[in-house]
């Protein structure tokens, strides 16, 4: 039996005691408790009168031994009846009895129902822990949010300082993984308070591991919190979650074991409490928790009240050199102890606005979704929109059309959530009051963390036209925690009022500068999309309005569009229609020719409508694998001559100034 597990084994002492006289047990159930509870404060403390140790040490002894002397059943029992066993003293009668007439004991705290559970685990609390220790992507979430789950993944992380802004507004502290630091190595010097064993600590090398984050917190209309890797960070851990658990116990975990501690339990009851849950407990990273750890937790409270009795939990009954045995409830079937429970997948609840994940495959959109390229300095850029079968996207400037079905609407949110920002102009911002979210069960805001899933708004607004109405859907969504604020780009020129500028910033949005202009006076594409590069976008999905999507098709922005994902719907909207297309382009000769041709081109039907997807953005080019290896022949060739020419030059030098001492010698 593992240390502190239960047991309910035919045989045992528990089941040979059962036939004992009341009275005889009564006095060897409160031995054992109060045997334990000396114990385990002895090894905390290290202070301990041998001569009471040795006195309680015999006495346990003796009511061992009148217990196994006993004559036992006839027929030994299979399983222990809970009214077949002795049950324990209480506190209350101990301390009011007439042997313990100057001795005042605090009873711990009532006990709760038989079968409750030690655990509070906030929904999806293991997969959430795995998402924060890998930390791929930057994770924003509520305040609230941080403060239920970081205490379940603070033992991966080590503070090394913080900072905060002028305003006060925003808080940075930096983070370090805790196997980056080396720890304390013991002082032989230093001696140890007499009576007390040294502990036995294991030194452990620092830079083991260099994955660093920070925390930034902002405080305003919806006050958030952002954890991202800091530039000099590695990208992974040099270890897994279950290496850094066995390191460290997080602090949710033991605040579960403390609360139990101050109830006036035994720690091998606790231990044993908890591991009736085995999925509850290895969610909140409880895999390597031991008994020593429960007895650790409690010696604190143990140390405050020395004089209450620790007992056990309902249903389970302590048995000295045989641990917490259960005697109630149902039987443990598993070799370690712990009872098996069907897994339990508690989730947020799902607002009736969110959309459920397609049910149908979208493979087909993979080649053509943002991928990681070494070096690049601006981000990867989706074009996409619904367009008529006339190439209208609108019935009317400043109208609002539903071209999509249902199937594509999911499609579109779904491609949202694998974009970092999404992009729109002014135009479109003014006249659809759009939300700019994702909407997938699964998104912050909608079942899943924070604001996860959920992309930067980006409004490209160069005069400064956006209103930064409180009211409007952006700035409401951000605040409903379903989406976040938009970042407005504006020219030196633009006209913003300051009090537009402290609502944006209050709602965690904020200004972006942009002072390059092309030919007609208008921002440069290269310019906005470096700057959104600058600030941590990698991928942008670009969808509207017209006046954008028509610019972004023009040929001279190849090199800044990776893909095209068009959605035509089975309808004509007529001439008065605002419509998407490219200029017009001649060549030399002023024949016309096509403005733009995209490649890799991909039909997908899905419902009433049809997919397009394209590539626009040439990939690099590749090397022949002949040239490559004549070139690293060349290479090396060159490196040898250079190490020969270098040889033979020491030795000239060499032989020059052998020559030249002997000269002076003579």
């Amino acid at each position: 039996m593992d240390e502190g597990g239960a047991s309910t084994a035919p045989g045992s002492p528990q089941s040979r005691s059962s036939s004992l006289p009341e009275q005889q047990n009564d006095t060897s159930i409160q031995s054992n408790a109060e045997t334990e509870n000396s114990a385990e404060t002895a090894e905390m403390d290290g202070d301990v009168d041998m001569d009471d140790a040795e006195d309680d040490d015999s006495r346990l002894q003796s009511d061992i031994k009148a217990q196994v002397e006993a004559e036992p059943d006839p027929q030994p029992s299979q399983s222990v009846e809970p009214s077949s066993l002795p049950q324990p003293t209480s506190n209350t009668d101990s301390a009011t009895s007439p042997e313990h007439p100057s001795e005042q004991v605090i009873p711990p705290a009532p006990a709760g129902p038989a079968y409750y559970s030690l655990f509070s685990n906030p929904p999806n609390l293991g997969w959430i822990r795995q998402v924060l220790f890998e930390l791929k992507d930057a994770v924003e979430m509520s305040v609230e949010e941080f403060h239920t789950y970081w205490p379940f993944i603070d033992n991966v992380w080590v503070k090394q300082r913080s900072n905060s802004t002028k305003d006060g507004l925003t808080t940075t502290d930096y983070y370090m993984c805790r196997l980056r630091r080396a720890t304390c190595r013991p002082n032989p010097s230093r001696p140890l308070p007499e009576g007390k064993r040294a502990r036995k600590k294991m030194v452990r090398q620092g830079n083991q591991c260099n994955v660093q984050i920070k925390v930034v917190k902002f405080d305003g209309a919806y006050s958030a919190v952002t954890i991202t890797r800091t530039p000099g960070s590695s990208r992974t851990h040099s270890h897994d979650l279950d290496h850094i658990d066995k390191v460290k116990r997080n602090s949710g975990l033991i605040e579960f074991c403390r609360k139990e501690a101050e109830k006036g339990y035994l720690p091998s009851s606790i231990f044993a409490k908890l591991r009736e849950e085995p999925d509850k407990l290895m969610a909140a990273g409880g895999k390597f928790f031991s008994v020593t750890d429960a007895r650790n937790v409690s010696a604190k409270w143990r140390a405050l009240h020395p004089d209450v009795k620790l007992r056990e939990h309902e249903g389970y009954h302590y048995q000295q050199g045989y641990g917490i045995m259960r005697i109630q409830g149902p039987v443990l079937e598993h070799r370690n102890g712990m009872m098996q429970h069907e897994p339990q997948n508690s989730r947020y609840e799902i607002p009736p606005d969110a959309l459920r994940f397609p049910s149908y495959s979208l493979e087909f959109l993979q080649p053509y979704l943002p991928s990681y390229e070494e070096g690049r300095q601006f981000p990867f850029v989706t074009l996409t929109y619904a367009s008529s079968m006339d190439a209208k996207v609108s019935l009317f400037p400043g109208i609002q059309t539903a071209l999509s079905g249902p199937e594509t609407k999911v499609m579109t949110h779904y491609l949202r959530s694998r974009h970092d920002a999404i992009l729109i102009g002014v135009g479109t911002a003014i006249a659809d009051n759009p939300g700019l979210n994702c909407r997938l069960a699964g998104a912050g805001g909608f079942g899943g963390l924070g604001k996860m899933w959920q992309p930067r708004p980006i409004i490209v607004d160069p005069t400064g036209r956006w209103p930064a109405d409180p009211e409007c859907r952006l700035l409401k969504t951000a605040k409903a925690g379903k989406g976040k604020a938009p970042w407005v780009i504006v020219s030196p020129g633009a006209n913003i009022q300051p009090a537009k500028v402290l609502t944006l910033k209050n709602h965690g949005g904020d200004y972006l500068r942009i002072v390059e202009y092309n030919q007609s006076w208008r921002l440069r594409w290269e310019a906005i999309l470096r700057a959104l590069g600058t600030e941590g976008v990698t991928s942008v999905m670009i969808e509207g309005g017209a006046t954008v999507i028509s610019e972004l098709l023009n040929p001279e922005y190849v090199d800044f569009v990776d893909s095209l994902i068009i959605t035509l719907a089975p309808t004509f909207l007529g001439r008065g229609g605002v419509g998407v297309s490219p200029d017009a382009k001649k060549d030399n000769t002023g024949k016309p020719i096509s403005a733009l041709n995209p490649y890799d081109i991909k039909w997908q039907p899905l419902g009433q409508d049809v997919v397009m997807c394209g590539k626009i953005r040439a990939p690099p080019p590749r090397i022949v694998s002949g040239i490559e290896a004549v070139a690293q022949g060349n290479a090396q060739e060159h490196a040898q001559n250079n190490s020969q020419e270098g040889s033979q030059a020491r030795n000239k030098e060499s032989a020059q100034g052998t020559a030249g001492n002997s000269q002076e010698n003579s």
